[in-house]
């Protein structure tokens, strides 16, 4: 006769206030620096073309961004856990080790959305209409690997809402510029994006993800990259012709072409042990200084 065996238990989740105190680690709040200067931006751009708002639309710009961002994070995480946990380098994420409980995640991002949505609105109508099609934007970017290696250009399109949403908070309306400044965003981003992805290549076509690097190969991938972010300075410098900005904005764009040379002369196909470097650094410097450009641009005019 066999011998008995007994289920082991389930391990008891973290206690409710460990898990709380996790929470700004699971959506990694310093990487809001990618995209709250490009949403500053956008709203620096429509002061410098009709007026400096009021601080409580600043305040609600700011509140609004970090809304966005922690929930498309944290839902991101949620729906990549099973992923994140057969990948070694994501396999220490918060939820594959058991860190948050996915309910209290789902909460977390139920919060964040409707305070998102509620910043939006108290901007204005058109705002508050458009952070629901932004919502739908943020999350369907968490899909897109299990379906095309296009997804960059979808996380792209999700940052890139933050300048023209920064600008509509300000303007109340659509213009031509914040578009050209909305479409560098999406080409730096998914620039960006093709140069992290070359980290999972492997691990991707394993598990049947789509990705650039998957499907091209890394050598191929990152000259993609390259021409993705000679796109993003073509494109701000159409950002400043079409606002009619001046001197600031084009030494902006000049050091910013410089950032981006030297993010992609660092990462090679035969060496990828610099691309966090290249993805965390060379980045943030990209965005403080676009914001910074167009600030001087309006500190000047």
């Amino acid at each position: 006769m066999g011998r008995l065996t007994t289920a082991q238990p389930a391990e008891a989740p973290p206690p409710i206030a460990h898990q709380l105190l996790a929470l700004p680690a699971l959506v990694r709040f310093s990487h809001t620096l990618f995209a709250l200067p490009f949403a500053v931006a956008g709203a620096l751009l429509a002061a410098r073309l009709h007026g400096a708002p009021s601080a409580g639309t600043w305040g609600l710009i700011l509140l609004a961004m970090i809304a966005a961002r922690s929930a498309a994070m944290a839902y991101n995480r949620l729906v990549d856990r099973d992923l994140d946990a057969r990948n070694p380098r994501t396999e220490g994420r918060h939820l594959p080790r058991g860190l948050v409980t996915p309910g209290l995640v789902r909460a977390f991002i139920a919060f964040w959305a409707l305070v998102f949505f509620v910043a939006a609105r108290a901007l204005n109508e058109l705002c508050g209409w458009l952070s629901l099609v932004a919502l739908v934007v943020i999350f369907a970017y968490s899909w897109t690997k299990r379906l095309t290696a296009l997804s960059h250009f979808v996380l792209g399109l999700a940052l890139a809402c933050a300048p023209i949403g920064g600008f509509l908070a300000v303007a109340g309306r659509f213009e031509a510029a914040p578009l050209t400044l909305g479409l560098a965003v999406l080409l730096w981003v998914a620039g960006f994006d093709v140069i992290y992805a070359t980290l999972d290549v492997d691990y991707d076509r394993r598990a049947g993800l789509h990705s650039i690097p998957a499907r091209l190969g890394v050598p191929k991938a990152l000259r993609l990259s390259a021409l993705l972010h000679a796109g993003t300075v073509a494109a701000l410098g159409a950002t400043g012709l079409l606002a009619g900005l001046s001197w600031p904005w084009y030494a902006g764009i000049g050091l910013v072409a410089a950032v981006l040379a030297t993010e992609h002369a660092i990462v090679r196909p035969e060496d990828l042990s610099r691309v966090n470097t290249a993805f965390f650094h060379a980045n943030v410097a990209v965005s403080a200084l676009v914001c910074a450009a167009v600030g001087a641009d309006w500190a000047l005019a």
